[in-house]
């Protein structure tokens, strides 16, 4: 925590003591938690089974039948074991596992030994999993995740069951709803709370005997629709994928609310109406989403899955100040910008350290990017959380908002982010020649001294792309004198090249399109960097770096030049 003052430490110690608070309540009230999931009871009987609008692969039920198992980047061989009795190689992978999302594929074959296969495999989650525990089966988002798969998949794993099975699948969707009602009740926070809203809303509107119920979820739903979608569409937690993932569950929720004639919660259709045109702001032409606060791999089918539902193909929005970013075009020039500070804690559990970072696409290549967030968690992915992995300005090598494994205490701050930048003050401006914005922001005001402002400049006609960071006093302590770098990452498709005795680059996009960069006479380097956007390892690519000294050389101009 170097150079932190002593009141950022306080608040710190504060946020890790709520954390630890929030666990010890959790535990404490366990014992009557487990009490009321023995005695509840299963639904009357399944009524719909809504559409999984996700895409399937039948060639992956023929893995999974093999021992297979691939899930956060890794593939497993069981070796004819149990996937649910082995140690998971990490998180993501036991995530995808418990999630039962894989059931979609083994319904895609359309064959009776994916049907056998599909109701062994829940049987031996049953006889691990069966009974609501602080465990990583059964936390929330993966138990809201896994109730959705199996209510979606029914008609694979209930065809030509036999009664017992038929009857160990109703008890368990039970415990299931049950478990969800007293994680909305207990109080769950964050996108978590969203998701086992979405599973219970999605439950008892699919199955018979829960109409109070019912009710009662939908408001809830309406609440957290309320609370987590923005006035501009954005998620409050910031990160593009998240968008992508609410509207896979609450497309085929709208549509069964209509399968069944029943008012849906006011918010959805707002929430989805409002989402679309947020999605394409994050959009680049390449099809892939910008790599901001834990985006990572675009999956292209996905996407396109989404937006082909956008009954008003609306267009990408421009300026979302809620959410805080902004959106820059010039002819096929395409510039997306963060300009927001960090989430609130209970949904920064993603977000990263890159205010005022931007990405750019040319001739639907992309050519400056952010680092973004690997497939698995882990040390790789804290590292890409933190500012010098962004394309912006990092002062003293420390970044803007506080990263969790920068406190100490990740296991106490549960990889939220609870020190960062002030709201960001955005002007923005578009005429017939040019847009541009101009942010601000304080993250380095109680270290340094020093606001960092950007102002970004597209020209209409597609060829210029200006730029300028400026280190301002901030008014709050004595500035110092410290180093900053800015940096501009490359896409791995880029290839880059010194001009001008090192006070150029040219720069060649896989569409053999050329581009040169220049900081205003001051010297640019070219180091190695990392593009973890990728399904499997990180691949190497380049940075462009300039380096300067904040009371010396507090204003840096630079230039992106088509030809």
């Amino acid at each position: 925590m170097t150079g932190r003052t002593v009141a950022e430490r306080w608040r710190i110690a504060r946020q890790a003591a709520r954390f630890k608070a929030r666990r010890a309540r959790a535990m404490l009230g366990e014992p009557m938690r487990r009490f009321s999931f023995f005695r509840a009871r299963g639904p009357q009987r399944l009524v719909i089974a809504p559409q999984d609008i996700r895409t399937s692969d039948p060639t992956v039920a023929d893995d999974i039948y093999a021992g297979y198992f691939a899930f956060g980047s890794r593939i497993v061989d069981v070796r004819g074991s149990s996937p649910f009795a082995i140690v998971p190689p990490n998180a993501d992978w036991e995530a995808g596992l418990l999630g039962f999302g894989w059931l979609r594929h083994l319904r895609a074959s359309q064959t009776d030994l994916a049907r056998e296969n599909a109701r062994a495999l829940l049987r031996e989650f049953l006889a691990l999993h069966a009974k609501p525990r602080r465990t990583g089966a059964w936390r929330p988002e993966i138990a809201a995740r896994r109730t959705m798969s199996w209510i979606s998949q029914s008609p694979l794993l209930l065809e030509a069951a036999d009664s017992e099975f038929y009857r160990l699948f109703i008890r368990s969707l039970g415990r299931h709803i049950a478990f969800l009602k007293a994680e909305l009740r207990s109080g769950s926070r964050g996108e978590a709370r969203l998701f086992a809203a979405i599973a219970l809303a999605q439950a008892t509107l699919c199955t018979d005997g829960y109409t109070s119920l019912r009710k009662r979820a939908a408001r809830w739903l309406d609440e957290e629709l309320k609370r987590q979608i923005l006035a501009d569409g954005g998620h409050i937690g910031r990160n593009p994928r998240t968008l992508v993932e609410l509207s896979l569950d609450l497309l085929p929720l709208r549509q069964a609310y209509a399968a069944r004639n029943i008012t849906p919660p006011a918010e959805i259709t707002g929430a989805i109406d409002r989402m679309m045109p947020m999605v394409r702001l994050f959009r680049h032409p390449d099809s892939s989403l910008a790599l901001f606060n834990g985006m990572g791999v675009t999956e292209p089918d996905v996407l396109a899955t989404v937006l082909a539902y956008d009954d008003a193909r609306a267009q990408a929005i421009f300026n979302a100040p809620h959410s805080g970013y902004q959106r820059l075009e010039g002819d096929d020039l395409v510039l997306i910008m963060d300009a927001g500070a960090p989430p609130p804690p209970d949904f920064s559990g993603e977000a990263h350290a890159g205010a005022l970072s931007f990405e750019l696409s040319a001739a639907g290549h992309r050519l400056v990017v952010n680092c973004g967030a690997p497939c698995q968690h882990g040390a790789v992915h804290e590292a890409a959380r933190i500012t010098a992995a962004h394309s912006t300005l990092t002062l003293g090598e420390q970044s803007s908002a506080l990263v969790p494994h920068e406190t100490g205490r990740t296991d106490w701050m549960e990889n939220h982010i609870v020190i960062g930048p002030s709201p960001i003050k955005v002007r923005r401006l578009d005429d017939e020649e040019a847009c541009s914005v101009e942010a601000t922001h304080d993250g380095y005001a109680s270290s340094f001294g020093f606001l960092h402002t950007r102002r970004v400049l597209v020209y209409s006609e597609g060829s210029r792309v200006e730029g300028m960071d400026t280190l301002s006093p901030s008014g709050r302590r004595r500035r110092a004198d410290v180093d900053y770098s800015i940096r501009f990452h490359l896409h791995p498709g880029v290839r880059a090249g010194r001009i001008e005795n090192g006070l150029g680059v040219l720069l060649v996009t896989p569409g053999d399109e050329q581009w040169t960069f220049h900081a205003g006479g001051a010297p640019i380097d070219i180091e190695e960097s990392a593009f973890f956007a990728v399904p499997d390892r990180a691949r190497t690519t380049h940075q462009l770096v300039i380096r300067g000294s904040a009371l010396n050389q507090p204003e840096v101009t630079w230039v992106f030049m088509r030809g």
